[in-house]
């Protein structure tokens, strides 16, 4: 007999009395929101890890919607965490508002492809900062301005790995 969930599928053994849990993995797609371009990192949860992914173009806050429904669907993701880039006291900014309407946009957009794809929103606070520095450290970027989003995107997932109950899906947000 085989039990399925979310997270996991509990598969009975031939002793009837044991029952082992199967962990499912799911890829997790972290977007670190900007006007101008987006950075993206994968991780899955079985390892927790994320990776650079890519960063994308932005026109004026909106991506290319194929693009982006097409590298969730390509890639099986299952959950997408928005960054959130709320003010250092925790109050909203103009570019939050963007991003959670930006979130809300994507979770219309998954549910009409009819993808299982739950769309969350996560504190980004100071991403970009450390991601500066973790790059600048390494040696991956020579100039001050070079694109460090996706490096970002990684931040923002290790946030959610470390306190996944720190991130909110969209459904259970308010709009402003």
């Amino acid at each position: 007999m085989m039990v399925e969930s979310d997270t996991s599928t509990e598969i009975e053994t031939a002793d009837t009395s044991v029952v082992e849990p199967v962990i499912k993995p799911h890829l997790i797609l972290a977007l670190d929101y900007g006007v101008k371009k987006m950075g993206m990192a994968l991780g899955n949860t079985i390892t927790e890890t994320a990776r650079a992914f890519d960063i994308l173009a932005m026109n004026n806050g909106q991506p290319d919607w194929d693009n982006l429904l097409g590298i969730i669907k390509v890639w099986g993701v299952t959950k997408v965490v928005v960054g959130l880039p709320l003010n250092m006291d925790g109050s909203s900014s103009m570019l939050s508002k963007r991003a959670h309407k930006f979130a809300r946009r994507l979770a219309h957009r998954v549910m009409e492809q009819h993808l299982p794809v739950v769309v969350s929103l996560c504190d980004e606070r100071l991403t970009s900062v450390a991601a500066r520095e973790i790059a600048w450290d390494n040696g991956w970027i020579k100039h001050e301005r070079d694109p460090i989003d996706d490096i970002s995107a990684c931040i923002l997932m290790s946030t959610y790995f470390a306190d996944p109950s720190s991130s909110i899906a969209i459904d259970a947000i308010k709009a402003d």
